[in-house]
């Protein structure tokens, strides 16, 4: 059944001027299910006003404790419509419910948590000195929200990562307006209904949907009310992101592409290896921004490992998000699809030796249309490929002997992303001193997608700007102000 998606504005769930709409499919089967309003400038210049009066209203008059209340029961409520979170998540993606149900429905409802917990013990410095007349001087630091903060959220973790800047945010006295993907409008617009349910004022939470050259997007990063701008999707569009903020000199916080690496040492646990690096190759249909499409392994066991993934990958059987067999879903749209795909084709124009898939699975006459890929596996390019060199965000990877610490080195950093990596060992002193000099934001020993909410998250080189998690994200979202008392 269809239905309609309306942008969330004040408080209140409203169309547009512009009568211009755009249908919403889901990727299992290409059927229609949703028609999205789209926003025009008149709608983004009423939610960004209605951002910026909730600053000077209520909102702006609460305490971190009045504050962090609301944010709680706005988890809480989450939680409670967990099942209508779950199936919105799942009729924009088409993962598996196991997958949404585990990850991307609770840390969505956790990233609001973890923010009103950290606010409450955060701190700042203060230090007292003498002034040159002999009295005394006690200068402080006070954080003050930065405004309205423009939040655009990619579609690969819909949820999950606008949580993650909306939680931040509104636990700092923030107010914001969300440009979520035009390809995952749903659980955003839901999330509005969670707002009102608890009591967050009207104009603190805004959602105005549409595309982003000459539409929402554009005009919410070009709006000079705009305070701050949050993204997280692809280095181009984070580059348009970043000319537009120029513009008012306002600040952006970045985590945009990847192209992260797992490296695997013969004297690691085999089969941790191998199970470790089929969920960084292929969960969420390589649709991870922390997902692994490079493999370097350390020739003795290079042969055993790729028939060890090969095995894995094609074990992992497609299907309907419900089906308890379901283990890879499908890709986001018909337009991601093709682009998997043009580069499954480039991968075999380069000469690369397919360990398996390469194509599209055989579906059931009701699934056929769904954006379905194969997980695919390729060895034997050189490192200029470019399945090696950019990022596909699709289920794959390429596998590369190594044979030297320092030789695996200068391969993993030579990329202009630096997002994440994995390195997989017994040694710790090697893993260690592997994790200092690979240049990366992130990197695991032995595991991945491990994460503490606590610890900061960013890319180096061209994966990003800035550090969000725990205390960092207050780096971004608060104004630091120094204040000097003679007395």
């Amino acid at each position: 059944m269809s239905r309609d998606i309306m942008n969330f504005i004040d408080g209140t769930y409203v169309r547009n001027a512009s009568g211009r709409t755009f249908p919403k499919r889901t990727p299992i089967d290409n059927a229609l299910i949703g028609t999205v309003f789209e926003a025009g400038k008149p709608e983004v210049d009423a939610a960004v006003g209605a951002a910026k009066a909730a600053l000077k209203g209520p909102w702006g008059k609460l305490s971190v404790v009045e504050r962090v209340k609301l944010l709680d029961e706005v988890a809480v409520e989450i939680n409670r419509r967990f099942d209508d979170f779950l199936q919105a998540e799942i009729a924009d993606t088409g993962k598996p419910s196991h997958l949404a149900s585990h990850v991307d429905i609770p840390r969505g409802a956790a990233n609001f948590q973890i923010f009103a917990d950290t606010i409450k013990n955060m701190s700042t410095e203060a230090f007292e000195m003498r002034t040159p007349d002999g009295k005394t001087a006690l200068s402080y630091g006070v954080r003050v929200p930065r405004g309205v903060i423009a939040v655009v959220c990619p579609w690969n973790l819909p949820l999950l990562l606008m949580t993650w800047k909306v939680g931040p945010a509104l636990a700092c006295g923030n107010t914001v307006v969300v440009k979520p993907s035009e390809e995952t409008p749903s659980t955003a617009t839901l999330l509005g209904e969670v707002m009102n349910k608890v009591g967050v004022p009207a104009g603190v939470y805004n959602v105005v949907h549409g595309f982003g050259p000459d539409s929402a997007g554009a005009f919410l990063t070009a709006h000079p009310d705009v305070d701050g701008i949050t993204f997280t999707g692809e280095t181009r569009t984070g580059t348009a992101i970043m000319q537009a903020a120029a513009v008012g000199i306002r600040p952006v916080s970045l985590e945009l592409g990847g192209k992260n690496a797992a490296v695997v040492f013969a004297d690691c646990d085999f089969q941790v290896a191998v199970d470790t690096v089929t969920r960084s190759c292929f969960e969420n249909a390589g649709q991870v921004c922390l997902g692994t499409e490079r493999v370097y392994v350390q020739r003795p066991i290079f042969e055993a490992f790729v028939a060890a993934l090969k095995q894995k990958a094609e074990a992992m059987k497609p299907g309907r998000p419900f089906d308890p067999d379901t283990r890879i879903g499908p890709l986001i749209s018909k337009e991601h699809q093709d682009k998997v795909l043009s580069y499954y084709r480039k991968a075999r124009e380069e000469g690369a030796t397919v360990v398996t898939g390469g194509g599209v699975p055989t579906m059931p006459d009701d699934l056929k249309d769904g954006c379905w890929v194969q997980p695919t596996i390729w060895t034997g390019l050189p490192e200029t490929a470019a399945v090696v060199t950019e990022e596909v965000f699709g289920p794959c990877c390429h596998i590369s002997p190594f044979d030297s610490e320092d030789e695996v080195l200068e391969k993993v950093n030579r990329n202009r992303y630096g997002l994440a990596t994995s390195i997989y060992t017994q040694d710790i002193s090697r893993a260690n001193r592997l994790a200092r000099q690979i240049e990366v934001g992130l990197c695991w020993i032995n595991s991945w997608f491990l994460r503490d909410l606590r610890t900061p998250f960013g890319g180096s080189k061209q994966s990003g700007i800035g550090r969000e998690g725990g205390v960092h994200s207050f780096e971004f979202y608060t104004e630091l102000r120094n204040v000097m008392l003679k007395y």
